[in-house]
């Protein structure tokens, strides 16, 4: 297990989900961590808690339930839609959802790791056999960008893309930040972007100063990068359906059970290519289509 880093977060973010795999939608979410492992990634979690806040079980399970929920709904408008997670971590979306081909990009610890486990994984019959490439790289520079685009566009090959970047536009600086949200541009073929983000709104926030403290008390770096709802729709150039974490306690849970004020502010932001939109008006109940 890592045990300092932003690699450190992908062990949270994990514990978080098999916390509330029903909430998440996840029931891979447990098995990513090795047995040997999982007793110090909980305590791990615990002490997070204790220390910051009990609710990213709740946070990191409604984003992932939402970005699962795009990720379906770009499959259902194309089957043969490839996907591309930067940030992956130990999240499911390849071995959950029929996507024919997928890219998880990763800082190279976090990456080696997740194509051990699952190539563990898959060998027991856990996990179902998919075509999914594992790639190292630093989203921090542009190099390691231009290595993820270039492999995006292999490996979709003219099919359309889904994007994901989760849990990771927070970490970075901001001109790298801006530029991971706007990734997909460079694909060719991207039908749909999930960016998770930290709204510049809550940038103040009690919550997210106490995280930032636990962090870098262990080696997590210091960059903390804040997006506006219309700074990303600029980036996009598309309108953008934007979702908080009260939002989405409303979707899944039917009411508001933790304040935004009591949770990390982490927000999901969705745009849809032009040509996606236009196919799902023309599915719509009552399009005359």
């Amino acid at each position: 297990m890592q045990h300092g880093g932003v690699e450190l977060t992908a062990y949270l973010v994990n514990e978080s989900r098999a916390r509330k795999p029903d909430l998440a939608e996840d029931p891979l979410a447990g098995a990513w961590i090795p047995d040997g492992d999982r007793s110090a990634v909980r305590t791990l979690w615990r002490e997070f808690a204790d220390a910051v806040y009990p609710h990213d079980d709740l946070v990191v399970s409604l984003r992932g339930r939402y970005i699962a929920d795009t990720l379906t709904r770009a499959l259902r408008a194309d089957p043969d839609t490839v996907l591309v997670v930067c940030g992956a971590g130990f999240s499911s979306y390849p071995w959950l959802l029929p996507f024919p081909a997928a890219l998880e990009a990763d800082l190279p610890a976090m990456a080696a790791a997740k194509r051990r486990r699952a190539a563990e994984l898959t060998a027991s019959g856990a996990v179902p056999e998919r075509e999914v490439r594992h790639l190292a790289v630093d989203l921090t520079t542009a190099e390691g960008r231009a290595e993820v685009t270039a492999a995006a566009r292999e490996l979709a090959d003219g099919r359309p893309v889904a994007y994901v970047a989760e849990g990771v536009v927070f970490y970075l600086p901001p001109d790298a930040a801006r530029a991971v949200v706007t990734l997909g541009a460079g694909f060719g073929t991207t039908a749909v972007t999930a960016v998770s983000y930290w709204p510049a709104a809550a940038a103040g926030c009690r919550v997210l100063a106490e995280q930032r403290d636990w962090f870098l008390r262990r080696d997590v770096p210091a960059d903390a990068s804040h997006l506006t709802h219309d700074e990303l729709e600029s980036l996009f150039g598309t309108p953008v359906e934007d979702r908080g974490p009260e939002d989405l306690q409303r979707r899944y849970l039917g009411e508001v059970s933790v304040s935004e004020a009591d949770l990390i502010p982490e927000y999901v932001a969705v745009s849809w290519a032009a040509a996606s939109r236009a196919a799902d008006r023309a599915a719509a109940p009552g399009s005359g289509a």
